[in-house]
């Protein structure tokens, strides 16, 4: 291998076996779905690749999501694995336009895991479900021998009725409308790592993991014309303003000066050389809206103790091909892609 294949991690990426990069939610991700699962599994509700699929059952609108959760440490500042779980299933259903109504929950344990903490992480769980209003309907758990002290996992699926004024689709997005960011970016993300062995960073990162259907449900009764709702988990902002660009057929123009990042969260992602836009959030999500709709927007986020730091990022702009630009402090232009492979393992 020569010295320019050694710092190329896309040379390195072996064409027969699985690697980290494969989980991190970017362009890695979209290959293995595209070539390994879509072809054999594809079908009219799978193949939009939505955080939910939407079910038509006779009039009634359902969206149902799964998600696994294999973060670590299991405690980190500001939340916990439990926490993590419910929060991110509850989210999925939530930016699909739907009322979360009902989780399972499957918990996979290690041989050796403290009793006292699966208690914390049980107790965790019923106090987001409780938050967020939604019941823990069934569940299912195993143990497992011990192997690699990860101690445990979570599997968790929901349920909710989609919102009949619900019209959520980037298809709809033209030139003109604006990109809006409930809150501060990237905080989960740098949390999950200030808080791994080894690393010793401030203790006053915390993740920002919650349950966002409160505050989706205040933006639809704010009656603005909501276009699309994401929350910018895995890839973090650039990867679903690359999904954005590409599905809206559009430039989206992203504006640095606008983007709403704590001082904190900046010094972290420098030190560690990391783009805050690729990092995982937990209890942020993005809407697109006619900008004459902007203000109300940002009016409801506000009003809501989850949207506190709500903030236009970005337009979209009839330009061609579809780019993501970020328009620099400095004025200049560059090019935002969807993340090659994960950067940070292991944070969800």
């Amino acid at each position: 291998m020569s010295a320019s294949d050694a710092s190329n991690p896309v040379r390195q990426l072996s064409d027969d076996r699985i690697v980290i990069a494969h989980g991190g939610g970017g362009e890695l991700t979209r290959q293995l779905i595209a070539r390994r699962f879509l072809p054999r599994l594809g079908n009219a509700l799978l193949d939009p690749l939505t955080d939910s699929a939407v079910l038509d059952l006779g009039g009634r609108r359902l969206a149902l999501t799964t998600d696994s959760y294999v973060v670590q440490p299991l405690k980190f500042p500001g939340g916990d694995i439990g926490r993590l779980a419910v929060s991110g299933t509850v989210n999925d259903l939530a930016v699909a336009g739907a009322v979360p109504i009902a989780l399972t929950l499957g918990v996979i344990m290690e041989e050796g895991l403290s009793i006292e903490l699966l208690d914390e992480i049980v107790a965790s769980i019923a106090a987001t479900a409780a938050e967020a209003g939604v019941a823990i309907a069934t569940g299912d758990t195993k143990v497992i021998e011990h192997r690699r002290g990860d101690g445990l996992m979570i599997n968790t699926a929901g349920v909710g009725e989609v919102r009949p004024e619900a019209r959520l689709d980037a298809r709809r997005i033209i030139a003109g409308d604006v990109l809006v960011c409930s809150g501060r970016i990237a905080e989960h993300g740098l949390a999950i790592m200030s808080a791994r062995e080894g690393l010793a960073f401030t203790t006053e990162l915390r993740s920002d993991v919650a349950p966002l259907n409160g505050l989706v449900a205040a933006l639809f009764d704010s009656g603005v014309d909501l276009k699309f709702l994401r929350d910018p988990t895995r890839g973090g902002v650039a990867g679903v303003a690359a999904d954005l660009a590409e599905d809206a057929k559009l430039t989206l123009e992203l504006d640095e000066s606008a983007l709403p990042l704590s001082r904190v969260a900046r010094h972290t992602a420098e030190l560690l050389g990391i783009d805050p836009l690729v990092v995982a959030n937990e209890g942020k999500l993005l809407a697109v809206v006619p900008e004459s709709d902007a203000d109300r927007l940002l009016a409801a986020m506000r009003n809501h103790p989850l949207g506190g730091h709500a903030a236009v990022i970005g337009r979209f702009v009839d330009a061609q091909p579809p780019l993501v630009e970020l328009i620099t402090r400095a004025g200049g232009r560059r090019i935002v892609q969807r993340p090659y492979g994960e950067e940070l393992p292991r944070i969800c």
